[in-house]
């Protein structure tokens, strides 16, 4: 049985990939299945947050295997989860058995303006300064977030509730933020399989920030076409379909070259396009 850990991007937990789980489940039916929450988040929000991803993968290998869940995993990840699969991956490539990254903007492939929707920054920042809102915040989060209005109202009302039961605190939040604007990724792919996936509508973050990733690091790649920066709230089928697709023709880990030898299936390779392996 193959293990699959979900990671959650800034201040969020495993409570918010909603009905996604159970998605991902359903396609996955041979697959272990858990959301993990970074320490300051969800269920593990009395810890602090380390200022460096390096730091929460770090943790996220400690915790794992003081619980008994050996390596190796596959990663899913979102956003600034996506750094931490990415590091855990380059420095410790035996223990993972693929990544996929879900509209991760990674340092040194995309520019800050494309990493973070300048348009954003002022809402951005009243979601700093006016703590205690948590309707108006989590309201505010969904508009940045998500495009689909479908269920909109009650997804709502279980982010507030998340919010006032399992609350980030100010100083991890920012630890957090601290640590996604430091990060620096390395040029090369880590050797393990890639699966990128990323919202042509994400209003937070440029979706070419992951088709150039996917071009730097000639992985497989896929656009939806309609979906905001919540990929797994706007369109969890198609997510879950693209995993489930990818993950059966990668049923073994098997090192590459990162930028020569790109996914193909079978023993032919040829040159990926420039925005990576699209899947079909």
């Amino acid at each position: 049985m193959s293990t699959w850990i979900l990671l959650r991007g800034l201040t969020r937990e495993g409570g918010h990939w909603g009905a996604f789980l159970n998605l991902l489940q359903r396609r996955s039916m041979q697959s272990r299945i858990l959301a993990l929450d970074l320490p300051g988040n969800g269920t593990r929000n009395g810890l602090k947050s380390p200022a460096s991803i390096e730091a929460m993968t770090q943790w996220s290998r400690d915790h794992l295997l003081s619980q008994g869940i050996p390596p190796p995993y596959h990663l899913l990840a979102m956003s600034m989860g996506g750094m931490v699969a990415v590091d855990w991956a380059a420095r410790s490539p035996d223990e993972i058995a693929g990544c996929v990254l879900i509209n991760t903007s990674l340092r040194p492939f995309s520019p800050w303006y494309r990493r973070l929707r300048p348009g954003n920054y002022g809402a951005l920042i009243a979601l700093a300064l006016a703590p205690g809102f948590d309707a108006w915040h989590e309201r505010t989060i969904l508009r940045l977030t998500g495009r689909d209005p479908a269920g909109s109202s009650a997804t709502l009302g279980e982010w507030v509730h998340l919010r006032r039961t399992r609350p980030v605190s100010a100083p991890n939040a920012l630890r957090q933020l601290l640590a996604a604007a430091r990060y620096l990724a390395a040029a090369t792919a880590p050797p393990v399989p890639l699966l990128v996936l990323t919202s042509r509508h994400d209003r937070l973050v440029d979706w070419r920030c992951s088709q150039e990733l996917a071009r730097h690091w000639r992985t497989d790649f896929g656009v939806h076409p309609t979906a905001g920066h919540d990929l797994t709230l706007d369109a969890g089928a198609w997510v879950a379909d693209q995993v489930a697709r990818w993950a059966t023709t990668r049923t073994s880990h098997r090192p590459r070259s990162p930028v020569t030898a790109p996914h193909a299936p079978g023993p032919r390779r040829s040159r990926a396009p420039p925005e990576g392996r699209r899947l079909g």
